[in-house]
């Protein structure tokens, strides 16, 4: 079995049409069927149904397809590993994170990781508290920042680095707009933006309304953070979120108003894998990480 017929059948896998993958690769679509009909005659089983120009896998074709991405991911990480030992100061991190700290917390880190090590590069993956999470035990991603920093995960190791507390985002001409301070409660009868269900935020908004004697309203939801504050600019609801993302990004017609009454927070943090060592590269990251944090106070927000 050669790596390269790996590589073309995890493609073709991917694809489920072999012209498509062999553009991909940039190899002649001959090459590819017959790297992928060698593999098959060496295993001794058919790995796909053909059908036409495309192709699915069969159900042992599902089995290797996942034991072959994790065997090309340890193949990948012996590479950085290898690199990375030779010069840690120019390897890759693969870190993730939600759309609640895209704005603000990770380009401040990064941009002050950057100015001491200007050689190292970074493959940044966007996604939901829960797959962040499912991706750093993976391997997918080798850590992600978080937040709620969640708690006594078998497979994971946590560290918190702040508390940031949420604001209500109302529209300008919300009656409490002037308000320097509201209690939850105020906000009871009113329609809420949300992320749809699935995402922490949204759990967090929830629980707190509920502590508060009220369920919430759910008018519209958006997917990210930028699309909730765009749908209360247009005057269809209110929200809670961390305050962090407002810094240089309030839309216009909108009011921020802290909530006091009760003071609603999350913890933001960062996790990684308990059960495998960190790339060099990334451990001098995640160092990084919790000591410019450290040196900050917390940045209690």
């Amino acid at each position: 079995m050669e790596l390269r017929q790996i590589q073309y059948f995890i493609e073709v896998a991917k694809r489920e049409h072999v012209t498509d993958a062999a553009n991909v690769m940039h190899v002649a679509q001959s090459a590819v069927s017959r790297q992928v009909f060698n593999l098959e005659k060496e295993l001794g089983v058919e790995l796909f149904i053909r059908e036409g120009r495309n192709v699915k896998l069969t159900p042992i074709g599902r089995v290797f397809l996942e034991h072959m991405k994790e065997a090309m991911q340890v193949i990948d990480n012996a590479k950085r590993e290898v690199e990375e030992f030779l010069d840690p100061e120019r390897g890759t991190i693969r870190i993730g994170f939600p759309s609640s700290l895209a704005n603000y917390t990770l380009p401040t880190v990064i941009s002050a990781f950057r100015d001491r090590y200007p050689q190292v590069k970074f493959k940044l993956v966007q996604g939901t508290y829960y797959y962040l999470k499912d991706a750093v035990v993976s391997g997918e991603i080798d850590i992600a920042v978080l937040g709620p920093v969640p708690k006594e995960e078998k497979k994971l190791k946590s560290e918190v680095l702040f508390q940031e507390r949420f604001v209500a985002l109302l529209p300008a001409n919300h009656p409490l707009s002037g308000n320097r301070s509201i209690s939850l409660s105020q906000l009871r009868e009113d329609q809420f933006v949300l992320f749809p269900h699935g995402f922490v935020l949204r759990d967090i908004v929830i629980n707190a309304c509920k502590q508060n004697g009220f369920q919430p309203e759910v008018s519209f939801e958006g997917h990210d953070i930028d699309a909730i504050k765009g749908l209360v600019s247009a005057g269809l609801g209110v929200t809670l979120i961390p305050e962090i993302t407002l810094i240089d990004n309030r839309p216009r017609s909108t009011v921020k108003v802290p909530v006091t009454e009760p003071e609603v927070t999350r913890s933001v943090g960062v996790v990684i894998p308990k059960e495998r060592e960190l790339l060099p590269t990334e451990k001098l990251f995640y160092e990084f990480l919790k000591d410019f944090y450290s040196m900050l106070g917390g940045f209690s927000k």
